[in-house]
């Protein structure tokens, strides 16, 4: 797949987008965690292949997907550092005659053991914990044959004995974020942004640790669209609204097929999480009308259907369409100027969770502080800060901002 690239719109240079943008920077998975995760999920396909003989030869394709396909991994659910990372492990022949119970099992023995580390057999996948609390959700596929490349079926089967509902699921992963990624080009203000913003992070990471050398950093992997910036925070939204909810979440990868749908390369990153939000709530409204569940089928494959086990009810699809609405009105209040800033970071730390706010805060802190010390920090007419992520900073909502002075610096949080 060829990605167009369009211009887009810096998320730092405004307000509003500015404080979003920290917050998706606070929950993403970092660069240098992104080549961490390449890396060891292709020492576990070398470890299969070389240790276990069911899978010599066998694993046809080890390839990511879901967010980290799609660059859109955050924390995981309930935690901030915390990561869930996807991987289809497509397998040979060999395995075509099993059932859906032995080839996950199978899978689960390849692994125990694997560098002393914990490994459990789920429903679909076999789990790998590492100790730095990084998560390498391993998917066993088989292949369709004669179809689209890589349509495939995964397992279905929960143990510890087989049962009548096991079942091989339909799947196309990789084509649905081929589709993703052709509805949403890299944006390169966007891409530009944020590599600055890691780059800068890794930089004061590694100079203010005496006893590590400084070396080249090397920002490969950073998110390229306001679109995908926007489905970060969504998913951190619903991660908040569903901590201590019983019962399955809207999956992730229904968010993301309405993210694609309601891209609009190009946009504001508020525009964007209000679009995205939008789209799904009447999509929501109009299953409920025919007091049906919502039905979301994979783009490029239709028998691989995404809200095959949520919403298991109408009540439970409304319940989301509730908490979008509350995310969209306080959006544009906040958009609107309706909200003072200590009420603006109260709904903040209600929406995205405390901590992730904190450290957003404490990050937009340390940027106008060194800002105020270069003398680039800016100020509305009214005497906000601008607090900048990116060399300038400006602002819709206010009034122009005049360049300061480089001696001034009012407080601890955003204004």
């Amino acid at each position: 797949m060829t990605r167009t690239t369009l211009d887009g719109i810096d998320p730092f240079l405004n307000r509003i987008d500015a404080i979003l943008a920290e917050i998706a920077f606070s929950i993403q998975l970092p660069p240098s965690l992104h080549g961490k995760a390449v890396d060891r999920y292709d020492a576990v396909r070398k470890h299969l292949e070389a240790t276990t003989s069911i899978f010599c030869n066998e694993i046809e394709h080890f390839y990511p997907q879901g967010s980290m396909a799609i660059d859109a991994t955050i924390s995981n659910r309930g935690t901030d550092d915390e990561y869930d990372l996807d991987i289809i492990a497509q397998l040979g022949e060999r395995f075509r005659s099993m059932q859906p119970l032995e080839i996950l099992t199978e899978l689960e023995k390849g692994l125990i053991g694997y560098r002393g580390l914990t490994v459990v057999r789920q429903t679909r996948c076999v789990t790998i914990y590492y100790a730095d609390k990084m998560h390498l959700d391993i998917t066993p596929s088989l292949r369709d044959d004669g179809t689209l490349e890589r349509q495939s079926v995964i397992m279905h089967a929960k143990g510890p004995k087989a049962s009548n509902d096991d079942q091989k699921v339909p799947m196309n992963a990789y084509g649905f974020c081929q589709w993703y990624g052709e509805r949403t080009p890299m944006e390169l203000k966007v891409f530009q942004a944020f590599k600055r913003r890691w780059e800068d992070a890794e930089h004061r990471a590694i100079t203010a640790d005496a006893d590590v050398d400084e070396v080249p950093i090397q920002t490969e992997f950073v998110v390229k669209s306001n679109t995908t910036l926007a489905l970060q925070l969504l998913k951190r939204y619903r991660n908040v609204r569903y901590a201590n909810r019983p019962g399955r979440m809207p999956p992730s990868v229904m968010l993301s097929y309405f993210a694609g749908l309601a891209a609009k390369p190009g946009s504001s990153l508020a525009e964007a999480l209000l679009r995205i939000a939008k789209w799904i709530i009447g999509e929501i409204d109009q299953a409920t009308i025919r007091n049906a569940t919502l039905h979301v089928e994979n783009p490029v494959y239709a028998d691989d259907v995404f809200t095959d086990r949520w919403p298991e009810n109408v009540e439970q699809q409304e319940r989301f369409a509730r908490d979008l609405r509350e995310l969209v009105k306080g959006v544009e209040k906040a958009l609107n100027g309706e909200m003072l800033p200590t009420v603006l970071q109260d709904w903040l730390r209600e929406v995205f969770g405390d901590r992730v706010v904190t450290k957003a805060v404490d990050n937009m802190v340390k940027e106008t502080r060194r800002a105020a010390d270069q003398g680039t920090q800016g100020y509305t007419k009214r005497g906000s800060i601008l607090v900048p992520a990116a060399p300038a900073v400006v602002t819709s909502i206010y009034a122009s901002p005049v360049k300061a002075s480089p001696h001034t610096y009012f407080g601890d949080r955003f204004k």
